[in-house]
């Protein structure tokens, strides 16, 4: 097992929750590129901002979907 040295200012899972995030974003803009390869014009706006009560927030998305006239 690997220590981490002691000035590193990210722990364990923290660095997992952001793997998870990062991945999740890449499934994300695949299923975007997906869409809009088929003709949808996809907008992704901000609904909401998560916050954990500790300083803590993230953004909170919702598609927008443009029609073809």
């Amino acid at each position: 097992m690997t220590e981490k040295p002691a000035d590193s200012s990210m722990e364990e899972s923290q660095e997992m929750a952001i793997r998870q995030v990062a991945n999740a974003l890449h499934r994300l803009n695949d299923a975007v590129i997906g869409a809009v390869s088929k003709g949808v014009t996809v907008e992704l706006m901000r609904a909401s901002r998560y916050h954990n009560e500790e300083g803590s927030w993230g953004d909170m998305l919702v598609p927008i979907i443009h029609k073809q006239d």
